[in-house]
C-alpha cells in the first residue's frame, strides 16, 4: 500500500473557544503529528469504543470498549487515569475522533458533546485530536460483524470497536486521498470556520 508524506499542520486561530470556555479548558493542542500511533474514538456516553493504528498509518485494528465509569455523574471526566494509562501503554501519538454529523451535513448536540469530549480528552493525556465524519460507522461496524457470524453478545461488546476501526480506516484513507490531513481541527466547525468567529 503506498504510504503519504504530510507536512506539519497547525490550526491558526486557537485562541478562543465561545462554546467550550463554559469547561474552563485552554485552547488545545493543535499541531497534529504526521505519524505514530494514532488512536480513534467513537464517542458514546454510555461506552466508548477504541481503535489503533500501526506508526505508519497502514492499518488499523479495534482495541477495546470502555464503559464509562458514572454515565450519570460526571462522564467521562471520571475516566482521566484511564486514558491517561491508554495513551502511556500504546503510545499514542493523537488521537481522531468520531463527529456525529446529520445525513443533510449539519450538526446536532451530539456534535457539541462530541467536541467537547475531543477537547478534554486532548488536554486529560496531553495529546492533540482531531474530528472525522462518523456517520454510518455503526453501520459499517454491524455489517462486518455479520458477515463475521459474531455472537450476538460478542456482537453487542465488539461493536463500538469496530465502528472506531472504521472511522480509523476512513481517516487514513481520506488523508492518503488528500494528501493532507483530513477531518477537523477541534476549534473548526464542518465548513472550516473557526469557532471563534461565532462568537
Amino acid at each position: 500500500m503506498t504510504k503519504f508524506r504530510l507536512t506539519k499542520f497547525r490550526v491558526t486561530g486557537a485562541n478562543t473557544f465561545p462554546r467550550l470556555m463554559r469547561m474552563n479548558l485552554p485552547p488545545p493542542l493543535t499541531e497534529f503529528p504526521t505519524s505514530g500511533r494514532i488512536a480513534s474514538v467513537d464517542y458514546g456516553t454510555v461506552r466508548i469504543g477504541i481503535a489503533i493504528c500501526d506508526p505508519d498509518w497502514i492499518l488499523a485494528s479495534p482495541l477495546q470498549v470502555h464503559a464509562v465509569t458514572q454515565p450519570d455523574a460526571g462522564g467521562y471526566e471520571m475516566d482521566e487515569e484511564y486514558f491517561r494509562h491508554l495513551a502511556r501503554e500504546e503510545r499514542v501519538a493523537a488521537w481522531v475522533v468520531g463527529l456525529p454529523i446529520h445525513c443533510d451535513g449539519g450538526e446536532s448536540d451530539k456534535s457539541v458533546d462530541a467536541r467537547k469530549f475531543a477537547n478534554w480528552l486532548s488536554h486529560t493525556t496531553h495529546l492533540p485530536a482531531r474530528l472525522f465524519d462518523e456517520r454510518f460507522t455503526t453501520v459499517a461496524a454491524n455489517q462486518r460483524i455479520r458477515q463475521s457470524k459474531t455472537t450476538r453478545k460478542k456482537t453487542k461488546q465488539r461493536v463500538d470497536a469496530i465502528a472506531a476501526q472504521v472511522l480509523l480506516e476512513s481517516f487514513i484513507e481520506a488523508c492518503r486521498y488528500r494528501g493532507e490531513l483530513a477531518g477537523h481541527a477541534l476549534d473548526e466547525t464542518i465548513s472550516g470556520e473557526s469557532l471563534a468567529d461565532e462568537s
